[in-house]
């Protein structure tokens, strides 16, 4: 039967590096400011749901990946590379 996990039982694949993304930016980037970044963008995400995110517990539509990439300043794929 067919699971909509990772390996490790993870929600998504991009969580981990856009909280390794997030943390090299200069100056380091918090998850609360992620959020209010993401809502300027038009996403209804807070600190909570970037947290989640960020450890595999929630999933990521695409929509919002097109917009942490956009945040991040990287090509969406580079949010799937694990």
């Amino acid at each position: 039967m067919f699971k909509n996990k990772t390996n490790d039982g993870k929600n998504n694949i991009c969580g981990k590096k856009i909280c390794e993304l997030r943390k090299s930016q200069n100056p380091k980037m918090s998850q609360r400011m992620l959020a209010e970044r993401a809502q300027v963008e038009g996403l209804d995400l807070d600190k909570n749901a970037i947290q989640r995110i960020e450890s595999g517990q929630r999933f990521v539509t695409d929509i919002e990946l097109k917009v942490f990439a956009k945040i991040l300043e990287v090509r969406y794929d580079e949010l799937l590379k694990e």
